[in-house]
């Protein structure tokens, strides 16, 4: 094992804890939060959901099967969830510097650093996250070389413009037109629709997709605020009015329901895992989600014509919304759940269904 330099993670209440630097050796700052995921480190790194935030990853063991090849499809990245990585800082109770997987093409320690990303093994990850659970997410800070740098609120920026595309880019050649509406958008949401027989054009955030030919709407995944995203609250409202079918996911499901009039709020320290399991409305089905945000929507907020779809089981938080008689619906969870579970991958059937009937 190389010689590690010491690191530490600071948290705003003054708690530090100190570990092994296997990163790229710089101090940033963010929001400290956690994922229980046991696999998926390549996909979480690379979603910009991430964006501004310290990742703690909850799993013990991390690094032992690399980073995958960096191959395209379909013009983007095949096995990663955006073109760079997010996270501004990762935090690991164990780091292997041994991996070993088919498809691996580097170490999660040589990618870190072709990254300018720093990382901290060698950490309590169970007492870190027990602090965030009790206390909720919190700003915290890397520093190396008793650098002492400020603390910083990455929601208080607009990090969806950060993330987004900068301008329109066109996907496919299928008969379902779809407009993508890119504020963090994860390729396979991407790669779900491409293979549904579509052709999707992927606009950025603040883009008046209405002026688009399009014959159903997606709303992407997302970091930070949706608050912060006034322009595409205008726009959605405008879709609303014509009337196609609109489906969205994440930082999309709340965007539709402040569209719709609904209020938000900050969650305690967020949904961040493979395992979250979430029932449908009005019936006994449970299905177990993916999930990774920091905002939901307010239930008791919502008008007399939209409905809960999907309510979490563990804190019975809003998981996604549907209007009563048009073709609108949306989900808090991810159902192209890369990595994760699949079990509601159907949704985007029920979305290309409700093109398909609309037209």
């Amino acid at each position: 094992m190389p010689e590690l330099q010491k690191i530490k993670l600071v948290l705003e209440d003054g708690t530090v804890f100190e570990g092994k630097s296997f990163g790229y050796h710089k101090s940033v700052a963010g929001e400290v939060v956690f994922n229980t995921a046991m696999t998926g480190y390549p996909e979480s790194l690379t979603d910009p959901s991430y964006e501004g935030q310290i990742l703690v990853a909850t799993y013990p063991l991390i690094g032992n099967y690399g980073v995958p090849k960096d191959e395209k499809e379909n013009g983007i990245p095949k096995f990663y969830e955006s073109d760079r990585i997010h996270i501004s800082g990762l935090i690991i109770s164990d780091y292997s510097f041994e991996y070993s997987h088919w498809n691996a093409e580097n170490s999660l320690r040589e990618w870190l650093i072709q990254n300018e990303v720093p990382g901290i093994f060698d950490v309590d990850t169970r007492a870190l996250t027990k602090i965030l659970r009790e206390k909720g997410s919190m700003l915290g800070k890397i520093e190396i070389d008793g650098e002492s740098i400020d603390f910083n609120d990455p929601n208080k920026e607009n990090l969806v413009a950060k993330v987004s595309v900068n301008e329109k880019k066109v996907f496919g050649n299928g008969k379902n037109k779809v407009v993508l509406v890119d504020t963090g958008a994860k390729y396979n949401i991407l790669r779900c629709l491409l293979k549904r027989d579509t052709t999707v054009t992927v606009v950025p955030w603040d883009y008046d997709f209405t002026q688009e030919d399009y014959d159903g709407v997606m709303l992407s995944n997302g970091p930070g605020d949706p608050q912060m995203c006034p322009d595409t609250v205008k726009h959605i409202q405008k879709a609303m009015e014509i009337g196609k079918p609109i489906f969205g996911i994440c930082l999309g499901n709340q965007l539709l329901g402040i569209a719709s009039g609904a209020n938000t709020y900050k969650l305690k320290y967020g949904h961040r895992a493979h395992n979250h399991p979430v029932i449908k409305v009005g019936t006994d089905t449970c299905y177990i989600t993916s999930q990774n945000h920091g905002f939901a929507i307010d239930n008791d907020s919502l008008s007399s014509d939209w409905e809960p779809l999907f309510v979490n089981v563990n804190d019975k938080t809003n998981e996604g919304i549907r209007h009563k008689s048009k073709p609108f619906f949306s989900t808090q969870f991810h159902p192209e759940a890369s990595s994760g579970p699949t079990d509601t991958e159907f949704l985007f059937d029920d979305f290309i269904e409700l093109i398909e009937k609309s037209k």
